[in-house]
């Protein structure tokens, strides 16, 4: 029996929590545990009432001291493992939890926290056996529930897409208002070819009827908006993937260099964890704004009370959205872009960014949104978002085919393997049926283990590819872009095509085979063959699809030759100009602002709304119809001119080649030294993340690397500095 004061303890602690006081319970369970360092309650508590006060750091210090007192505590480890969950550090969490679930191994909820931990480690054969388990253990709805989640997620990843979509529909069927099982089994429903447009936009529809209506009433009205046309608006992207993600491959150059003059830029970021991609978004843009934690009411609320006049939303139902703050409106005039290939179901959202080839004419139907197609490919891309410097190292530039050394052609493909169906794989036997000793190349997550490649080499025998004639490669961020240098010709999977991983292939001077489909998801690649000009890669059918690749893989001398004029091609075609990209964006932005201004000043009124937008337009100011002057964020909320940057540049560059030498270190060079080279290497990096091309940054990285002696490197840098003066630093 446990001492009175000691009940007493525990009974003010638990009041405080349930009151969500919690400044007071961080200061009671640090009263309690100076009158006794051991108390359990209070060690359980701290830690969990410092992060809901945002202090991460200090709930982080207290559950490691908590740990040392109580290594065997279950619910203190749970809390641990919860907190650092939250904030992704799930590779230090997963010993917690395997411990939670030999300490508890009846209870449901240690292994639906386990299956959690192990999704954002890509620990998916781990994950799906401990969400099996949890189903098998749960007795009540909630874990039911959670149980059927982790299963779905598991299961996409490991190429079970139809299982994820049945799991995610009885997920549903027993929890209707749990808004995850809806963006899970939309996202899942993507990959799997017996779903067409219609449904994916008949289950869109159907969240946004369960979540949106009873916001509806509590929409704000937005009056204040109302004001000259041609004003300086403010626009904000929303976002989980301000980070090292695929978006950013599409969002860089945009964020960089949208139009300063007309335009202030906030980007609101709803992932807990940041890293060095995040830092340049802080750079790049005007306002940087962290909603992670947050509800989706706050969400709301804090947007709102930036009075963002457009807000456009960058992940639809992928993990961590703000759809659910969308459907507050905070904004008067909400958009979808990129993130996720339909519709987000919500009236809330306004419109949606895309193009005349990805969704050609009719696919309005598919939409809640109301469709801009721009004049130009839906994205722009831009390679090495993980590290912009390496764009112009030697082992990233274009080689010769492979099949040219090997003998062989290699097919090959490096997207999520949920979208390599059987479908998909069966068709790719056929190809290789027809190209004699021609290999495939597979590069997926968790093909470094070797039962989950042996499995995978079963089921590709199974589906007429000969296993001794399959390479399976692991992921890794270290190898991004040299797989590539492997691979001969891409294939693009279907239904659902590759996005980025298109953009990559085709940078680095690989052709890629893409299957047209009916809707967003199934044609980007052939919305980015054809501003790129290569229908002729384009199939109509699968018969179509092996004839392609076949025919590409028949004459090695013309497919390197092909190669090596490729990455020009690409760089030089809507695809890559950014300069052009974000001028159409902007006037697409423009557009919509005077839409929902006409609207606001004629209700009900088209007529007069058109005569509205006709009368602005012949307002538009003069001074617009000039380029904007590029710019460099420097650091957050500080903006420099291009020309400002420059002039920082060779002042460093000066100040480095006037400083006394560095003291060589013993053994071989490394990096570079110096603390002005060092400047000048960071300020480079700044411009060429803002300007890619730029001629100065890469000339002054030419001298850092002279100065070190890095003769490739610098001759690198130079040629490029060169071919960009030529080109007129066209940028992108």
């Amino acid at each position: 029996m446990q001492p009175k004061h000691t009940e007493q303890d525990d009974a003010r602690l638990r009041a405080a929590l349930a009151a969500a006081d919690w400044p007071l319970l961080t200061r009671l369970c640090r009263q309690t545990l100076r009158k006794n360092g051991r108390h359990l309650t209070a060690h359980r508590l701290l830690g969990f009432s410092l992060n809901k006060e945002r202090d991460f750091d200090a709930a982080l210090k207290a559950y490691k001291q908590a740990r040392i007192y109580w290594p065997d505590d279950a619910e203190l480890l749970v809390n641990y493992a919860n907190i650092l969950i939250e904030h992704a550090y799930n590779i230090d969490a997963l010993p917690l939890l395997e411990k939670v679930c030999a300490l508890r191994p009846l209870q449901a909820i240690a292994w639906i926290k386990l299956a959690e931990c192990c999704y954002l480690i890509n620990l998916h054969d781990k994950g799906f056996a401990a969400s099996q388990e949890a189903a098998r253990l749960a007795d009540t709805l909630h874990d039911q529930v959670a149980a059927l989640m982790q299963s779905a997620i598991h299961r996409r990843e490991l190429g079970q897409v139809r299982e994820a979509v049945h799991d995610c529909e009885k997920a549903i069927a027993l929890r209707p208002n749990d808004p995850g099982n809806y963006t899970n089994r939309l996202l899942f429903m993507l990959a799997d070819p017996q779903v067409d447009a219609s449904q994916l936009s008949v289950a869109a529809r159907h969240f946004g009827s369960v979540f949106e209506p009873p916001l509806r009433p509590e929409w704000p009205h937005f009056d204040a908006h109302r004001g000259p046309p041609w004003r300086r608006l403010k626009i904000g992207f929303l976002s989980p993937d301000f980070r090292v993600h695929a978006v950013m491959y599409s969002v860089e150059g945009l964020l960089a260099q949208l139009d300063r003059r007309q335009f202030e830029v906030y980007a609101f970021f709803l992932f807990p964890r940041s890293d060095h991609v995040t830092d340049r978004v802080e750079r790049h843009v005007d306002h940087f704004v962290r909603l992670a934690g947050f509800t989706p009411e706050q969400q709301a609320k804090a947007i709102h009370a930036h009075d963002i006049d457009i807000l456009i939303d960058l992940a639809g139902h992928t993990g961590n959205n703000g759809l659910l703050a969308l459907a507050h409106k905070p904004a008067p005039v909400q958009v979808s872009w990129l993130g996720f290939p339909a519709t987000t179901g919500l009236e809330a959202v306004d419109y949606k960014f895309s193009d005349e080839i990805t969704d050609p004419p009719g696919a309005e139907t598919q939409y809640t949104e109301h469709l801009y197609r721009l004049p130009t490919l839906f994205a722009c891309y831009r390679p090495m978002s993980r590290n912009p410097l390496w764009r112009y190292q030697p082992r990233y530039q274009v080689r010769t085919s492979p099949a040219v050394s090997n003998g062989f052609v290699t097919f090959g493909s490096c997207n999520n393997l949920g979208k390599l169906t059987d479908e998909v794989l069966a068709l790719w036997g056929r190809i290789l049926a027809a190209v004699p000793d021609s290999r495939l190349l597979i590069e997926g997550k968790n093909l470094d283990r070797p039962e989950f490649a042996q499995a995978y080499r079963d089921r590709c025998e199974r589906l007429g590819l000969p296993p001794a004639r399959v390479d399976l490669v692991a992921l890794s961020h270290d190898n991004q872009y040299l797989t590539y240098h492997r691979i001969d010709i891409a294939l693009d999977p279907f239904p659902l095509t590759g996005g980025t991983t298109t953009f990559d292939v085709l940078w680095m001077g690989v052709p890629i085979v893409s299957m047209v489909g009916e809707s967003f998801k199934s044609r980007m690649g052939v919305g980015m063959l054809t501003y790129l000009g290569r229908t002729e890669w384009l199939a109509e059918t699968p018969d179509d699809y092996v004839r392609i690749a076949a025919g590409l893989a028949a004459d090695v001398p013309a497919l390197n030759d092909l190669r090596l004029s490729l990455r020009g091609e690409t760089e030089n075609s809507p695809l890559m100009r950014e300069d052009l990209y974000n001028q159409c964006f902007g006037e697409g932005l423009r557009v919509m602002w005077l839409q929902w201004l006409a609207r606001a000043e004629h209700p009900d009124d088209p007529e007069a709304q058109e005569q509205a937008i006709q009368a602005w337009v012949q307002q538009y100011p003069q001074e617009w119809t000039q380029p904007p002057v590029p710019g460099v964020g420097l650091k957050p909320g500080h903006r420099v001119s291009l020309h400002e940057a420059h002039q920082l540049l060779q002042d460093l560059v000066e100040k480095a080649k006037a400083a006394p030498p560095t003291p060589a270190a013993p053994g071989p060079a490394q990096g570079v030294t110096g603390r002005h080279w060092v400047a000048v290497t960071e300020l480079a990096e700044l411009v060429l993340s803002a300007v890619p091309h730029d001629p100065v940054a890469l000339a002054c990285l030419a001298e850092v690397e002279h100065a070190h002696g890095h003769t490739e490197f610098a001759v690198t840098y130079l040629q490029h500095a060169t071919q960009a003066m030529g080109m007129g630093v066209a940028a992108g």
